[in-house]
Formats: structure tokens, C-alpha cells, sequence
């Protein structure tokens, strides 16, 4: 690695300090360097607080040190005012003599801007260090701006001889179970790290999830239920107030406390992703049953696929969706392996 990736990495790493914390902002880590000597680094630590530049800024104590140093940036500093002043306008202001970025931000409101205006100020800068590990760090924010749809996860866990659940008798609840505590901490963690999670009407009826964080520390998602005729009734666990819920369906507009009903022509994957976009939701983890999931895969709409793999073997009943991709990765987490699919770009 060069100087400059080394400290880029190390941009990269404190970013991820800032997952599940500041969506629909990216996340972000700077490092600032004189006489090759780190004296200041900070992150994004969470959404609406100061960015990390300011952050490292900060960290440095004395703002006269910074003159004539390097500002590493894993992303393209921003040049506007939204919750927090602009990064680039806080970064001139100290005269550094370079500025490296990782990545430029394609969210149309920097887009450049940034680079520009530090260049026109004289600043060296130097960009597109790292920039394919930059922007797998912000895989959610770059779809989100660049696809106008929100990032979206596959996940299922499935028996080894490829079933999702048994088969049922009319009107049979419950769970059957195939993953393991050990993964059910997993799974948890997930949640915590996406905006928004995604079921369909049966996996409700059928399992009455609550779709919540409880076997890991973070912050609930935003619960996402298709009900396309509004059958579900108002007991049932997505629509306790541990977290808003939004329920796609084809007949009413309503708020009702934490829960809004969101009339859409046709529950399809276009017009759901849409108003999610709208609703500035960077990323959705879509937890439903085989008919859900294929909606997503027939229509080409996912960009990773998380499958849990248990020795479990159920003989018959439904059957797991199948993915045509080859897989990138697979580990094994307690009794069942967690097998990583994703689109290529």
C-alpha cells in the first residue's frame, strides 16, 4: 500500500464506527496528517451530528496546526448546508495543502462541487484512492442516489435440502424454526444496520414477527408490510410503537400513531421501492416468505442475497427460492452456514 492508501484504509475503518447510525447520510471517516504524523481523525458518528471532517478537525484542538497538512477523506467533503455547514467551506478556512479523497460523492447536491471548489482555492487534490473499497463502504448510499431505489438485501434461512417451511394445515401458526440462536443474533444485527425490513402479509399470519432489534444493540428499522386487500389485523406484532410501520396496500391512505397505510395501484416491487425512495429510505432488508422474495428476483431489484443454511432437513413442504449467481462467500456462524450472493455491477 502507498502512504496515501494507508491512510485511506484507515478512513475506511473509522467510517464503519458510524453503521446503522447515520443513514440516509453516508458514512464517512477522515484522517489529517503533517509531517507524517497523524494529528486529528474523527467519523460521522450519527445522523444530524457534525460530518468527519469536522469531526478530525476537532480531534486536531489547535485549528493553526492543520495549515500545510494532508486531510484524508473517504468521501468528496460536502459543499452545502443541510443539518450541519458545508465540510469544504470548514476545511479552507484551515489551509491544509492537499486534500485526498477516496471517492467522489454522486449525490447530485456534491457531485464534484467539492473537488472544484477546493481545487479553485488552490488546494492540491488528489481523488480516487480506494475508490472501489470507498464505495463498498457506501454501497447503500450510492444505489439510493444512483438507482433512485433503496439498497436491497435478500435474506432467508433455508433447511439443507433446500426448504424454507414445512407444510402447513389450514389456519396453522407458528414458527419452524431452521436457523439457530446463535444466527438469530446475527439476523438482529443485520436489522440494525438497514433503514427499512420487508414482509409480506403471510409471513405475519403465519410467524407474527415483531421485526425489531432485541438480540443485539441498535435502532429497530422501519417495518415494511405488503397487505395488498388490508387483511391483517391491528393486534399483531408489526404494529406495536417499538417502530414505525408502513403497510403497502391497495385500498386506503391513513396515519394512524406509528403506523401509515400507503395506497399503491399494484403491490409491485417498482411502485414499493419508489415510494421507499421517497420516503428517503437508504436500504431494506427483506425478511419475507418465497413468494415475496421471488417478486424481487424475478424482477431483478436486489443487490445481495444473505441465505442461512441449516443441517436441518424437512423432506417436503415450500420450497427456498434459487439464485442463479454464484456465490462470493459463504462462513459458517454457529450450526448453520451463511452463504453471500451479490449482482455484479
Amino acid at each position: 500500500m502507498t502512504e496515501d492508501e494507508q491512510y485511506i484504509q484507515r478512513c475506511i475503518d473509522l467510517a464503519y464506527q458510524g453503521q446503522g447510525k447515520v443513514a440516509p447520510n453516508p458514512m464517512v471517516g477522515c484522517v489529517i496528517v503533517k509531517e507524517g504524523l497523524i494529528i486529528g481523525e474523527g467519523y460521522h458518528e450519527i445522523f444530524g451530528g457534525p460530518h468527519a471532517e469536522i469531526n478530525a478537525i476537532r480531534d486536531v484542538g489547535d485549528d493553526s496546526a492543520i495549515q500545510g497538512s494532508t486531510v484524508y477523506v473517504s468521501l468528496e467533503p460536502c459543499t452545502h448546508f443541510g443539518k450541519t455547514p458545508p465540510c469544504t467551506l470548514a476545511i479552507l478556512a484551515l489551509k491544509p495543502r492537499r486534500v485526498v479523497i477516496g471517492s467522489r460523492d454522486t449525490n447530485p447536491s456534491v457531485a464534484g462541487k467539492g473537488i472544484d471548489r477546493l481545487k479553485r482555492e488552490g488546494i492540491e487534490v488528489v481523488e480516487g484512492i480506494l475508490e472501489d473499497e470507498c464505495r463498498a463502504l457506501n454501497k447503500r448510499f450510492f444505489t439510493f442516489h444512483e438507482k433512485r431505489r433503496p439498497y436491497v438485501i435478500l435474506k432467508w434461512a433455508q433447511t439443507q435440502d433446500g426448504f424454507l417451511d414445512r407444510n402447513r394445515e389450514e389456519d396453522e401458526v407458528g414458527i419452524h424454526w431452521i436457523s439457530s440462536p446463535e444466527t438469530k443474533v446475527l439476523v438482529h444485527k443485520w436489522r440494525s444496520e438497514e433503514q427499512g425490513i420487508l414482509v409480506g402479509r403471510n409471513t405475519i399470519l403465519n410467524d407474527n414477527p415483531s421485526l425489531t432489534v432485541r438480540e443485539f444493540s441498535g435502532t429497530n428499522p422501519t417495518r415494511i408490510v405488503i397487505d395488498s386487500n388490508l387483511k391483517l389485523s391491528k393486534d399483531v406484532g408489526v404494529f406495536s410503537n417499538e417502530a414505525p410501520t408502513l403497510v403497502f396496500n391497495r385500498v386506503k391512505n391513513a396515519v394512524e400513531g406509528q403506523t401509515e397505510w400507503i395506497k399503491i395501484a399494484e403491490t409491485s416491487t417498482k411502485l414499493i421501492l419508489e415510494e421507499l425512495y421517497k420516503r428517503n429510505i437508504l436500504s431494506i432488508l427483506v425478511e419475507g416468505g418465497s413468494r415475496t422474495l421471488q417478486y424481487f428476483i424475478i424482477d431483478n431489484v436486489w443487490d445481495e442475497a444473505r441465505v442461512i443454511v441449516s443441517s436441518t432437513q424437512f423432506k417436503e413442504g415450500m420450497r427456498a427460492p434459487v439464485l442463479t449467481k454464484t456465490p462470493i462467500r459463504s462462513h459458517p456462524y454457529g450450526p448453520t452456514d451463511t452463504i453471500y450472493y451479490y449482482q455484479r455491477k
